[in-house]
């Protein structure tokens, strides 16, 4: 965890090595100067380098009759971060989440990652891939990973912030355009080839790994022909070390704590310290203390972490990245080209954990009834501060992950002038991701009933954690079996070995046309059919719960032969003096071996009682809901007027029309009868979406540009499962998603101001406002049978589809109004003397607002609303480079800023909402051209260790996630043949 101290270092370290690396420069300036100035009218100068990438993309937007926001690369490896995502969180109104370190998902103007479409190459796609639980897990949602490429396969990012007719449907955000490169657009023709090699480190993991990319292009045939292949590879090890709590919960939501003799009867019984295993010494006396700690802790309006643990991450990935790309330009004002592109990421991550665990669980599996309140405070907020505590489950957890995303997309492009007046543009492509979770093992050490358990937050977020045993000694901490005939410990969970298999694919197939005529030297009409078919399917297997637990070790088995032991954690965090560095871990690879846990097998367990490895998933109540699919048609036509005109002196320019797209949904879930029903419901809707834009000229410098559109955005794929369940017995309930949902459907206004006041300088407000009409919520609701969409054929005989049924499902609601501004800031500091006329400035600020109500419940006896800002929406945000570039020497520091934003709104455990704090990134990029062949370059990625910093709770801000994973320092060199 960084401190301001830190920050304010790191950030007056990089400044300096900015203002030192010009001398040399300067001095050479000053000599020539006149020079110069006396030549000045007649020489030519090429820019090349970071300027050339920012003149490249400040004219892109300039030229564009729609308001958007570029990012261009001059060559192979030059983008300006190594992330992709991290690159998009320059534009203005972007920001980013991140996952072991690296952006995964952006945010746009406040919507999250479901409402922004990303194409590539022009067709739209979708590559999806898993992370830790506290990032969001395995995407099984319509949001883009960005951290499944290498940004060195990219030559632009446009994010298309207004909409237009032409302009496919489904974002309420942004478009998102990425862009391979082609060997026309390279600036030289004929062969090009370039190399980069760079070395990457990890200070917190402290292990080095390669990351390299090579392209190679030429044009033939009088350059009417042209190919380009260029692959990008590496490998990440790092660290992600951390503090977390599972959320926080209320003291009697579960069933009570373990009362003092004397308190209460039902409690007197749960704590009976005649229960089989349990110890006298668990229930206190009934002195007053001990009666005045159980009422505090029992009181609804305190809270306590549900697993206070200490963890530490193991990330491995290694990426692949393939693009290739032939072009031919038969004739004049023709123009076909081939795209592929290829990504294989691979990861493997363990996750490592020293908790107590059951203080989240209710009496049946060993939770709070079973635990006492030695003594405990609490601040004003209602949080837990100190709390020592007997009767606690003490848990050293071990997870393993192997994961594998691969992403395959060839796609067709053509582009045809017939006449002069006359232009066919066609584009046919396939797009398919797949994700592939085949090895999730969780295996644990247990030690039930600790005296002594010690949780102490008094000095800040971190807690200091205390055992009455050495955790970093097998012992205490080990197999706790049941084999047969013996019993448990009163209300304790045996150890467990957990396996979880599980993945996701997505298709996309699309083909698009479009023909333009030239009307009038004013008028441009153009007209097009999009067709897109979109296939979805997830699948996970698990053992039964029943069948998780470890029955007991064969006889001459040492628990110290199936242990390994953590070392050495908490030097990035400032951990607290008082907490273990070091513990005891479940050695997954010798258990799974011992227990032959991955036969898929039903056998005899070693100690003799059952070994039940047999992986079911529809028959499986809690691996049922993650098998289901989707697939959606989409079917759209378009007609817009492109605009070129004079008004009133003014130029203007633009485009209006208008776009009508068909969906047709059919989704299959599995309902919870008959150890598992297919279920599945179509559903079909139908949009019109009119869009205008408008650019005028006020000045040759001064652009004002307007938009407005209605626009909409299909429904979160997890929302429209049918599957669930179906009670008809006594109280009539479902519980399922709802394929019947309509869509996102909003009315966006735009306006940007735009002064372009000098070369390579630019000014820009913008501001935008969003009336979302139609949103998607989670509800409980009653309403007859027959509206739910589910089949009659679920019903007994006797049933009619009329009965009213309690239905907990998603529902379309109405939303509320999003509105904010952009300031957006860039110029290089040519008006400088010599000394600093090669510094510039990028710079720009987003202020968003909304206000949402939350329904927490549609039923009659339980209705009501909470109003709050939309999930994923951080107020504010900032993103400031400082650059330096002579042609020969390069230099940018880069400060990124997202304030603190919701993510769940009600939150779980009687909390109002959960969200994640703010976040400030610092990155610092040199370069050196030795010569015309010859880069070097060094990075630093992170540099001031900023955490994930997770909460719940609006007022309390009680930490959930709390976690670093270092900073990464990267040097290299680049060579072009």
């Amino acid at each position: 965890m960084h401190s301001s101290k830190t920050a304010l270092k790191l950030t007056a370290i990089a400044s300096a090595v900015l203002a030192m690396s010009h001398a040399t420069a300067y001095a050479q300036a000053q000599a020539a100067e006149p020079q110069a100035a006396s030549q000045a009218d007649t020489q030519t100068v090429v820019v090349t380098g970071l300027r050339a990438s920012l003149e490249s993309a400040l004219n892109a937007k300039r030229t564009e009759n729609s308001i958007v926001d570029v990012v261009k690369a001059e060559d192979i490896g030059k983008f300006p971060d190594t992330n992709l995502a991290e690159s998009l969180q320059r534009v203005p109104g972007v920001a980013i989440d991140r996952d072991a370190g690296e952006g995964r998902s952006i945010t746009v103007r406040g919507l999250g990652q479901d409402f922004t479409r990303v194409r590539i190459n022009g067709i739209e796609a979708l590559a999806t891939t898993g992370g830790s639980d506290n990032s969001g897990g395995t995407n099984r949602g319509r949001g883009f990973d960005f951290n499944v490429f290498a940004s060195e396969l990219f030559s632009s990012l446009t994010v298309r912030k207004s909409s237009a007719a032409e302009v496919e449907e489904g974002s309420l955000g942004a478009t998102v355009d990425l862009q391979t490169m082609r060997p026309f657009d390279l600036a030289k023709r004929g062969f090009n080839a370039t190399a980069m090699l760079k070395g990457r480190y990890n200070d917190l993991s402290e292990k080095s790994d390669p990351r390299g990319a090579f392209m190679f292009s030429d044009t033939f045939n009088n350059n009417t022909m042209g190919y380009l292949v260029s692959v990008a590879w590496g490998k990440r090890n790092l660290y992600e070390d951390g503090f977390s709590t599972g959320r926080w919960d209320n003291g009697p939501s579960v069933g009570g704590w373990c009362a003092p003799m004397g308190v209460g009867t039902s409690t007197s019984t749960t704590c009976s310290t005649s229960a089989p295993g349990f110890p006298a010494s668990q229930r206190l006396p009934g002195t007053p203390e001990n009666i005045a700690a159980y009422n505090a802790a029992s009181s609804a309006a305190n809270y306590h972490p549900r697993f206070p643990r200490y963890g530490r991450m193991v990330h491995e990935q290694e990426r692949l990245g393939v693009t290739g790309s032939f072009e031919w330009k038969p004739q004049r004002g023709t123009r076909l080209s081939l795209d592929m592109l290829y990504a294989d990421l691979d990861a493997t991550r363990e996750e490592n954990y020293i908790e107590g665990f059951s203080f989240s669980r209710n009496l049946s599996s060993g939770g709070k009834p079973q635990t006492s309140v030695v003594d405990v405070q609490y601040d004003a907020l209602g949080r837990m501060t100190y709390g020592v505590f007997n009767g606690v489950d003490i848990r050293s957890e071990s997870r393993y992950d192997e994961m594998q995303t691969k992403f395959f997309q060839p796609t067709l492009n053509l582009s045809h002038q017939i006449n002069e007046d006359w232009r066919l543009t066609a584009a046919l492509g396939h797009a398919k991701s797949k994700f592939e979770n085949p090895i999730q093992t969780t295996v644990t050490f247990d030690a039930p009933n600790v005296n002594g358990y010690t949780v102490d937050f008094r000095n800040g977020r971190l807690p200091v954690i205390t055992y009455p045993f050495d955790v970093a000694k097998a012992g205490v901490l080990g197999i706790y079996g049941v084999p047969d005939g013996a019993t448990a410990a009163a209300n304790a969970l045996p150890s467990e070995i957990r396996i979880r298999p599980a993945g996701t694919d997505n298709t996309n197939d699309v083909f698009s046309t479009d023909l333009a005529w030239r009307a009038s030297d004013t008028w441009t009409i153009k007209g097009g059919v999009n067709l897109k078919r979109y296939k979805f399917n997830t699948w996970e297997s698990r053992r039964a719960n029943t069948a998780e637990t470890i029955y007991g070790l064969p006889a001459g088995t040492d628990v110290n032969s199936l242990a390994t032991v953590l070392t050495g954690f908490g030097p990035g965090q400032d951990l607290p003096a008082g907490n273990a560095t070091s513990w005891v871990m479940p050695n997954i690879q010798a258990i799974t071996s011992l227990y032959d846990a991955y036969c898929n097998c039903l056998k005899t367990g070693p100690a003799g009682g059952p070994g039940d490895f047999t992986l079911t998933s529809l028959s499986n109540t809690s691996a049922r809901g993650n098998n289901r699919a989707i697939t959606e048609r989409d079917n759209g036509v378009f007609l817009q007027g492109d605009f070129d005109t004079e008004l009133w002196g003014y130029g203007v320019r633009g485009n209006i029309g208008g776009r009508y797209v068909k969906t047709k949904l059919t989704a299959t879930g599995y309902v919870a009868t008959g150890g598992g029903t297919p279920v599945t419901v179509e559903n079909e809707y139908n949009d019109f979406l009119p869009a205008f834009n408008v650019t005028t000229n006020v000045t040759p410098e001064f652009l004002v540009r307007l938009a407005a559109a209605k626009v909409m955005s299909r429904p979160p794929l997890g929302n429209l499962n049918p599957g669930g369940t179906v009670s008809t017995v006594g109280a009539l309930g479902i519980s399922s998603g709802n394929p019947l949902l309509e869509p996102f459907r909003a009315k966006t206004f735009d306006a940007s101001f735009e002064y372009y006041f000098q070369n390579k300088a630019f000014l820009g407000l913008g501001l935008f406002q969003k009336n979302i009409a139609s949103y998607v919520q989670g509800v409980r609701e009653s309403m007859p049978y027959n509206q739910t969409g589910l089949p009659l054929s679920l019903l007994p005989a006797n049933f009619t589809g009329t009965e009213s049924f309690d239905v907990t499902s998603f529902r379309n609601t109405p939303g509320g109004k999003l509105r904010g501004f952009e300031l957006n800031y860039q110029q290089p500091f040519t008006f400088l003397p010599a000394w600093g006329r090669n510094f510039g400035l990028i710079a720009n600020y987003t202020k968003v607002s909304s206000k949402i109500d939350y329904i927490i419940s549609a039923t009659t006896a339980n209705s009501g609303t909470v109003r709050n800002e939309l999930v994923n929406l951080s107020p504010k945000s900032w993103n400031t480079t400082l650059y330096y570039d002579d042609g020969r020497f390069s230099a940018r520091l880069t400060g990124a800023y997202r304030s603190a934003y919701l993510q769940t709104v009600p939150a779980q455990n009687n909390n109002d909402v959960a969200g994640k704090n703010e976040t400030t990134n610092v990155d610092l990029s040199l370069s050196y051209k030795l010569n015309d062949k010859v880069e070097f370059t060094f990075e630093g990625v992170n540099l001031t260790n900023e955490s994930s910093d997770q909460y719940v709770g609006s007022t309390r801000n009680s930490v959930n996630v709390l976690n670093v994973t270092g900073r990464e320092y990267l040097l290299g060199v680049r060579y072009k043949f």
